[in-house]
């Protein structure tokens, strides 16, 4: 009787510990899972983060350009004033 229960003991810890297992390795697998889901969805954040600032950068060249011209332009015009007078 007394090897019965230390038999039966020892089985049910033996499956004990390999059903642990499966759940630690569904776990794991899981795991690897959400970070390479939230790498992939990081990168995309960032390149079409990037991709706005770049835009926004070529955008605020051009409006400098502009503006840089049109105060030369009114500087042109100033000087011409005050050599017509």
């Amino acid at each position: 009787m007394k090897k019965l229960v230390l038999n039966s003991a020892l089985a049910l810890a033996l499956l004990v510990s390999v059903s642990s297992c499966r759940e630690t390795e569904e776990s794991n697998d899981n795991a690897a899972d959400a970070v390479e889901n939230s790498a992939e969805n990081a990168a995309e954040a960032t390149e079409g983060a990037l991709e706005s600032a770049g835009k926004a950068i070529d955008n605020a060249v051009n409006e400098t350009k502009e503006a840089g011209e049109a105060v030369g332009e009114a500087v042109d015009s100033l000087d011409k004033q005050d050599d017509n007078k």
